[in-house]
């Protein structure tokens, strides 16, 4: 009965868990290419953690379990210095070559580097207590917490701060990066398709942090140019 209970239990809190890993403000559920990477990379490391977690508590049960014997001090020494080098040495290697492996070209591919094909288009967003002002230097339009973009396009965000670090965030387009007072850092997103994607302040940045969210809006190509036209007949 108790091993019933126990798996029943384990089962409803793997649902719970799994049941976060979707909706408007998960980075597991990837509408673009960088937060498809940022996924994969993230999947990967719990996978490889997984293991390594199911492996230590199969070598502790076997312990639990191993009926003590004798062995003389040679031997104690030997099997020491096995575990010494292989869990303090070997598997921290290992683990940390894998991460650097997998992990370096993936952030380089979230680098706002030039496009293989086409431009990017440039947005400015500039931070402040407690709101997002988004401007398009080219076009000459400006909009406050609602971000408008083509879908399948690399869109370059040039992010500053008119006053302390906030941080720019849209889990489901791409990784967050910070503004910094007196420094402007580009962040690199993309849409897959068309759709509503929501963001959110991601550092902690006074009273009306957790307020302080936008939109990001991703249209069809077409449907991008008809909005940026109807914005510049309107100013």
């Amino acid at each position: 009965m108790k091993d019933r209970s126990s798996i029943q239990f384990c089962a409803a809190s793997l649902c719970g868990l799994l049941s976060a890993c979707s909706g408007p403000l998960s980075s597991l559920d990837p509408a673009g290419p960088h937060a498809a990477t940022a996924a994969q990379l993230w999947w990967g490391m719990f996978a490889f953690l997984t293991a390594v977690f199911l492996i230590v508590i199969i070598l502790w049960l076997y312990a639990m379990k191993r009926k003590p014997g004798r062995v003389s001090d040679e031997k104690a020494q030997r099997i020491q210095n096995r575990w010494i080098l292989g869990g303090g040495l070997a598997l921290p290697i290992v683990s940390i070559s894998l991460i650097l492996l997998i992990g370096i070209p993936a952030g380089r591919s979230m680098l706002p580097l030039p496009p293989q094909q086409g431009e990017a288009l440039r947005v400015d967003v500039q931070a402040a207590q407690w709101q997002w002002r988004v401007s398009y230097p080219n076009i000459d339009v400006t909009l406050t917490n609602e971000l408008h973009i083509p879908a399948g396009q690399a869109v370059d965000v040039h992010l500053t701060t008119a006053d302390v670090i906030h941080s720019f965030w849209v889990p489901r387009l791409a990784g967050k990066l910070d503004t910094i007072p007196g420094r402007t850092n580009v962040l690199r997103l993309e849409a897959t398709s068309p759709g509503v994607y929501l963001g959110q302040c991601a550092e902690f940045c006074g009273l009306e942090h957790a307020a302080m969210k936008f939109t990001v809006i991703a249209h069809s190509p077409a449907d991008f140019e008809a909005w940026l036209k109807e914005k510049q007949d309107n100013d």
